[in-house]
């Protein structure tokens, strides 16, 4: 998977992780992908949720120890 921005928000509640991933989204162009690492447990579901309200594709969520990767493809 080709990532072509990272975003780190770890120690960051939200809604911080998710207003920075749609800025970061806002400078992409359509069918990029952004990395997303939070360590906010309530971010998966937030992400999910973000996804769907905005069209763009949650390609990938997972969890690594304390932080949650959320992987999006610009829509």
């Amino acid at each position: 998977m080709q990532i072509d921005r990272e975003l780190d928000t770890r120690g960051l509640n939200c809604p911080l992780p998710i207003l920075k991933a749609k800025k970061s989204l806002n400078d992409m162009a359509s069918g990029q992908l952004l990395k997303v690492v939070s360590t906010d447990p309530g971010s998966l579901r937030d992400f999910q949720a973000f996804a769907r309200q905005t069209g763009n594709e949650l390609v990938d969520q997972q969890t690594i120890g304390s932080d949650f990767i959320h992987v999006l493809k610009r829509r």
